[in-house]
């Protein structure tokens, strides 16, 4: 995974002219690497949330290749969804200024935990819901501003609660079933 350290305006000029994804990390630019299941989780959950929130005319639900401004650092979620009533049209921006209303994060083996940790941390401060999915213990840990986490194992519902009101999925249906080798 290439690290590299730099000031955040270095990293929104140098990004621009990469063909690869890249977070910006307390001062320094992460490669963002997964693996075909984890993806097949993120494009899973941000298909569900997509049609939900279309359907609804709730906002904006982007995917692994949509970055967000986070407390001044630079993330990409596996999909992430913002409301109409923050930001009425989609952004355009790489790395879109509004934080999202709710981020999900779907771990993979390249990712750092401390890493996490911090995206959690920040998210949490700039008022940003956020699930994180582990398909190796198939649960999500639900985070949201001011409250404990929830982990919520595969036979439970993540609910979308006020922010994506009606908007429930059983947990094990975002981890299809992996076939036997």
């Amino acid at each position: 995974m290439l690290r590299q350290r730099m000031t955040v305006e270095a990293f929104d000029l140098w990004a621009r002219g990469q063909d690869r994804d890249y977070e910006y990390i307390r001062g320094e630019a992460l490669e963002v690497v997964s693996n075909n299941y984890s993806s097949q989780v993120g494009i899973l959950i941000g298909g569900m949330l997509a049609v939900y929130v279309t359907q609804n005319q709730l906002g904006h639900v982007t995917g692994a290749d949509g970055g967000y401004q986070v407390m001044g650092e630079r993330y990409i979620t596996d999909a992430a969804f913002v409301s109409r009533s923050k930001q009425p049209q989609p952004s355009r921006e790489a790395y879109n200024s509004n934080p999202p209303d709710l981020a999900i994060e779907v771990l993979s083996p390249s990712d750092d935990v401390d890493r996490i940790r911090i995206k959690i941390a920040n998210y949490l401060a700039a008022g940003t819901v956020v699930w994180v999915l582990d398909p190796d213990a198939k649960v999500a840990e639900v985070y949201r501003p001011g409250q404990s986490v929830v982990v919520i194992d595969e036979n439970g519902t993540l609910d979308g609660g006020e922010l994506l009101p009606g908007f429930q999925v059983r947990v094990g249906d975002v981890f299809p079933p992996e076939a036997d080798v």
